[in-house]
């Protein structure tokens, strides 16, 4: 068989770049690469993968053997994460041949996804508190032969397996060969156990400045290890979350460009429409007191109610893709992608949000008939004008971030001023041309 091009620079690519390239290519070639790569470069790269790009099943697609030696290959974190039963039906015990890394995947799996547990990894480098200096050296040596970056941190445990203390490498070096490790190990400034949450662990680790802390159960006995770069991936996560969800979403869980489009808009209008009938409730209100149009029993529910719902659309869009800008997700040549997908988004939203609206006032009119004769036509213009401002909305949020950073502008700092003052204008003129194409002659 032919050798794909790729292959022929691969070990001289960083994993997270190949794990790029790999959700680039087509399945079936994708499938023939990560077949075709070294053991140890196509375990890096797979580790690296996205979950929206479900590297589980490319460990089906290779087969029972080759998976197995690919799991083997990774870190026992990465191994749980990408055999977790929640993610497919890929089990530790059909995936990795040696019974040991079996055995360590599945008490991972064992703990919850955002513990501390479920975040370490059983790879640590230990060595005896008795043991002297020399001897020390040798077992680290034995034991970080093939994989130099266990060394995050060098543990010191008693005959029992319980943590000691933290041997500093350097410290090793430096001392005299007959001393003990017990003699030269630190006390750890921070250790955490297993069912901890993972936030937790990302703050400890923030407040005491540590590469890694060890992980131990309630005897003290050591039982892995979390790295930094775990803790930067939940941080991340974490942060992204909060970040959408006050921008009234969501979480996507995957990169912007590569959430499904039904994904994307099911996230997104459940807010509005969880949030829709109560502010259609609080535009009812103002408009009973103010009286509203009196001439035609219009009240300004309305109003209020395309206010809210333009500027939140806007506010959707403006944070995913500032968001997506901050992670490296989109650039600059993504514009027009962002925009029309936006605005796609937008449409099926105006149109949920409008059939809500248009219900909303049938419905109330039937109770109170507060609408009039006209109640079809005003829900009718209610409809009309949710599709448009709410894809307004979202077209502007998104186009914008893209102009400020173009003009050398901080999107994050200027969008949304930019967003509301720009939707409030441009939605009142929806709203009113619409009113004036469908209530002209009955209502206005």
């Amino acid at each position: 068989m032919t050798s794909h091009p790729f292959l022929l620079r691969v070990r001289h690519v960083h994993p997270s770049d190949l794990a790029d390239v790999l959700s680039a290519l087509e399945e079936s070639t994708r499938v023939r690469v990560i077949s075709e790569l070294p053991v140890d470069v196509a375990s890096s790269a797979l580790a690296e993968m996205e979950a929206a790009e479900h590297p589980e099943e490319m460990l089906l697609a290779v087969g029972p053997e080759y998976a197995g030696e690919l799991v083997a290959e990774m870190p026992t974190d990465d191994a749980a994460d990408l055999v977790a039963p929640s993610s497919h039906p890929v089990s530790a015990r059909r995936c990795s041949p040696r019974s040991v890394i079996r055995a360590d995947v599945e008490r991972l799996l064992t703990y919850p996804e955002d513990s501390a547990g479920g975040l370490m990894t059983t790879a640590v480098v230990s060595v005896r508190d008795d043991a002297t200096v020399a001897e020390a050296i040798e077992a680290i040596r034995q034991q970080s032969d093939e994989d130099e970056s266990q060394l995050y941190q060098v543990y010191a445990a008693d005959a029992h397996g319980h943590l000691r203390g933290i041997v500093p490498i350097a410290r090793l070096i430096v001392t005299s060969p007959a001393r003990l490790v017990r003699e030269v190990m630190e006390q750890p400034a921070v250790q955490v156990q297993p069912e901890q949450d993972q936030e937790e662990v990302a703050r400890l680790m923030a407040r005491y400045n540590v590469a890694a802390v060890p992980v131990v159960d309630a005897n003290g006995r050591l039982l892995g290890r979390i790295t930094f770069d775990d803790v930067v991936d939940v941080v991340e996560a974490e942060t992204t979350e909060d970040l959408l969800k006050f921008g009234g979403m969501e979480a996507l869980d995957a990169p912007y460009l590569k959430v499904a489009f039904s994904r994307m808009v099911r996230k997104r209008a459940g807010w509005l429409a969880a949030l829709f009938p109560r502010r259609n409730a609080d535009g009812y209100g103002d408009g009973v007191f103010r009286g509203g149009n009196r001439q035609s029993g219009h009240p300004r529910p309305v109003r209020a109610t395309h206010h809210f719902e333009r500027r939140n659309s806007g506010s959707q869009a403006s944070t995913l893709v500032i968001r997506a800008m901050a992670l490296g997700e989109v650039t600059l040549r993504d514009w027009w992608r962002v925009v029309r997908r936006e605005i796609a988004t937008g449409v099926v939203l105006g149109l949920v949000l409008g059939a809500i609206g248009f219900l909303r006032i049938t419905l109330w009119h039937a109770v109170t008939g507060i609408y009039g004769e006209h109640y079809l036509l005003v829900a009718f213009t209610v409809f009309g004008s949710l599709i448009g401002v709410v894809t307004f909305g979202t077209m502007a949020g998104s186009l914008l971030p893209f102009i400020l950073r173009r003009l050398g502008f901080d999107p994050a700092s200027a969008s949304a001023p930019f967003v509301a003052t720009l939707v409030d204008v441009t939605g009142l003129v929806i709203y009113f041309t619409v009113a004036s194409v469908i209530l002209r002659g009955t209502l206005l």
